[in-house]
């Protein structure tokens, strides 16, 4: 299911919104002129390695390390998977920062994308392949727009083969939908010998809980 649009309109300019999405595309760009093994060992440097954060150190970590769980909020995997989290950040970002407030919600994203990796890391602890991708800060910004506009529809766009099907669906319908299908597909690839390696369920589901348990607390009164 592809979210068009939505019915909740905006009554302020989405600047937090759209600065995240700027500041991707800088980002991407920008990976998208290094050479692969650059392009590789930056992905490692910056992105969360589950493996590196679970395994013993003697001395633990450096505190600069644990920047990495900011920082991989920025990368991506490729046009597909930034022109996909970007899309559902303009939709369902701009009504939350509505609610929220610029600042508070560019602090709720960097947190909910923060507590989505750590969610990852306890279900794939030994993986040493990265988490990168704004994914599991939009899951939260998605599980705080299921708390703010219950009453909200999204029209959907529902391939069917090759036929496109466009039906306006309750907000809390299409969302939990989605959240059912995260949790479903973490489930299946919890399983499977090298599963989760390709896409971080388990960071959506944790960032989509974490959105609707913190949206209580940065919503403007």
């Amino acid at each position: 299911m592809i979210p068009i649009k939505d019915t909740v309109p905006n009554r302020t300019y989405p600047l937090g919104t759209w600065l995240i999405i700027v500041l991707c595309g800088v980002v991407f760009y920008f990976e998208a002129s290094l050479p692969d093994d650059l392009l590789k060992e930056f992905i490692y440097y910056f992105g969360v390695v589950p493996a590196e954060y679970t395994r013993h150190h003697p001395r633990g970590l450096p505190l600069i390390d644990y920047l990495s769980f900011v920082t991989t909020l920025f990368l991506h995997g490729g046009w597909l998977h930034f022109l996909g989290n970007m899309w559902f950040l303009k939709i369902f970002g701009s009504k939350v920062e509505d609610s929220l407030g610029h600042s508070r919600f560019l602090v709720f994203y960097v947190i909910s994308g923060v507590l989505a990796s750590i969610a990852f890391i306890y279900f794939r602890p030994r993986s040493s392949m990265p988490i990168i991708g704004a994914s599991g800060a939009i899951a939260g910004v998605m599980g705080a727009y299921y708390v703010l506009f219950p009453r909200a529809r999204i029209l959907t766009l529902i391939p069917i083969i090759i036929f496109p099907w466009f039906v306006e669906l309750p907000a809390v319908f299409f969302l939990g939908w989605w959240f059912l299908i995260q949790v479903f597909a973490g489930s299946v690839a919890q399983v499977l010998p090298a599963g989760g390696q390709g896409i971080a369920w388990w960071a959506h589901v944790g960032g989509f809980i974490s959105g609707i348990l913190l949206v209580p607390f940065f919503r403007k009164k």
